[in-house]
């Protein structure tokens, strides 16, 4: 049952699923508000989580956890991570936090770390493990029978992406909330495009959530990083430019842009 102020769950840890006015405000009705829109979880549905042990992904997994019981249908959630061969990365605070929430962790063994760094020698190493996360994740998260799987996307990600691409790519695009892949037979959902980035800071900390170092060679020297920069800058300037990044994301009219219409475009003449 709901409570005028707290959201309390028996059967795995009080603390972790104990939500405040705020954090309900902040956190969990705008998730079940863009699941909803979006129809991202449906009856019946085994939807992987992709953690990384990173602060995004561990409060989806414990966001969802909690709509499991709210939302008016029933699915499965599997919380699925890839270790990808670096010695000095400790998964075991990852586990106990999933077990806690009354989950199995399910690990992938991989060597994409030594593929990137060793065989590859990549001076620009983040495109060529992104893909291969990507890719491994896509296959795990199928051959568990999963039908979906949850990124931990957030509203900063998705402004970020939009200046990558447009900077770096010439393009204006950012990723969708939802996407069939046809080729990985498996639908991508990324339910926290409505949260910003210091709302999940500020529960990770409020709940001791465990954040795994990262120990890749590349971390926090990024284009993203460059991105994250960009967009503090711009926000101190512009206060609400996340907000009206998404409600620009969300009401895109094609005829605003410069669009070719190549049946309207006129042969040049012949000068013979």
């Amino acid at each position: 049952m709901l409570g005028k102020q707290f959201l309390i769950f028996q059967g795995v840890t009080d603390t972790m699923l104990t939500l405040s006015n705020s954090d309900r405000k902040r956190l969990l009705t705008p998730i079940k508000k863009t699941i909803l829109q979006y129809n991202m979880i449906e009856e019946g549905d085994r939807v992987a989580i992709g953690l990384s042990g990173g602060k995004d992904s561990s409060t989806l997994l414990s966001i969802l956890t909690i709509l499991r019981e709210q939302l008016p249908f029933h699915f499965e959630l599997i919380p699925i991570t890839l270790s990808l061969g670096f010695e000095d990365m400790d998964m075991m605070p990852l586990k106990k936090f999933v077990n806690e929430l009354g989950h199995e962790l399910y690990i992938k063994e991989t060597n994409i770390s030594q593929v990137v760094f060793d065989y590859k020698k990549e001076k620009n190493p983040c495109s060529l493990c992104a893909n291969l996360r990507r890719g491994t994740l896509f296959d795990y998260a199928t051959s568990l029978n999963c039908n979906k799987l949850a990124y931990g996307h957030h509203l900063d990600d998705g402004i970020e992406t939009f200046f990558m691409n447009l900077i770096y790519g010439g393009k204006l695009a950012v990723f969708k909330p939802k996407t069939y892949l046809d080729r990985a037979n498996i639908t991508l959902i990324r339910p926290m495009l409505a949260i910003e980035e210091k709302t999940i800071i500020h529960f990770v900390k409020a709940k001791n959530i465990p954040v795994i170092h990262n120990p890749c060679p590349a971390d926090k020297h990024t284009k993203r990083e460059e991105m994250k920069d960009l967009v503090k800058t711009l926000s101190a300037s512009y206060p609400d430019l996340r907000q009206k990044f998404m409600s620009g994301a969300m009401n895109v009219q094609e005829a605003d842009f410069w669009k070719i219409d190549h049946n309207d475009v006129g042969v040049v003449p012949s000068r013979e």
